[in-house]
């Protein structure tokens, strides 16, 4: 499969099957973020990888979150919670915070996100279905998520990573603007 084909192909994937993910491909997964390119090398991200009785934790942590966040939508928060419930594997990606440097804490933000691209079309190649959350139960912005993980205050968190083997599902194309409509040559 070629980038392009990879590209093209690539989905948020968040209906999965019980089994579980093979160690072997979570660290290929974790070892191609590490080729993301980043600035003067600061290697800025960290991954927390969250199984088993962890993800249980996880659950109560997003569920307790998502009834404060929508106490009056509790089927948004049965749906919610649901890509979660089914979820064998998922990695929560930080950034370091650079001290009094916002354009490096920028930086690293960015190249974190490179970072979960390359996780994303690695998962693609190895057959297993991704998606990043940031908000919901991705608790990117809750401060529950760092005392949940055990994070330091001198890290950002940019994105928590759902993986498993996708359920079979009809994958169709989605419309793409043309490249043409959001370029301007100069």
């Amino acid at each position: 499969m070629t980038v392009i084909e990879a590209l093209k192909k690539r989905r948020a994937i968040r209906n999965y099957t019980t089994q579980s993910v093979e160690k072997e491909k979570i660290d290929q997964i974790l070892q191609a973020a590490t080729y993301a390119p980043n600035d003067r090398m600061r290697e800025p991200w960290h991954f927390y990888v969250i199984q088993d009785e962890a993800m249980k934790r996880y659950e109560e942590m997003a569920s307790a979150y998502l009834q404060e966040r929508f106490p009056t939508k509790p089927n948004l928060v049965e749906s919610s919670l649901k890509v979660v419930q089914t979820t064998p594997v998922a990695i929560v990606v930080t950034a370091d915070i650079v001290e009094g440097d916002a354009d490096a804490t920028e930086d690293n933000v960015f190249a974190v996100c490179s970072a979960i691209m390359s996780m994303w079309l690695t998962a693609e190649e190895l057959g297993l279905g991704f998606v990043w959350r940031t908000r919901g139960v991705g608790l990117v912005h809750d401060p529950r998520m760092h005392t949940f993980l055990g994070a330091s205050a001198s890290q950002k968190v940019v994105g928590t990573i759902f993986i498993g083997y996708p359920q079979e599902q009809e994958q169709s194309d989605k419309k793409r603007t043309p490249f043409a409509e959001k370029t301007t040559w100069l």
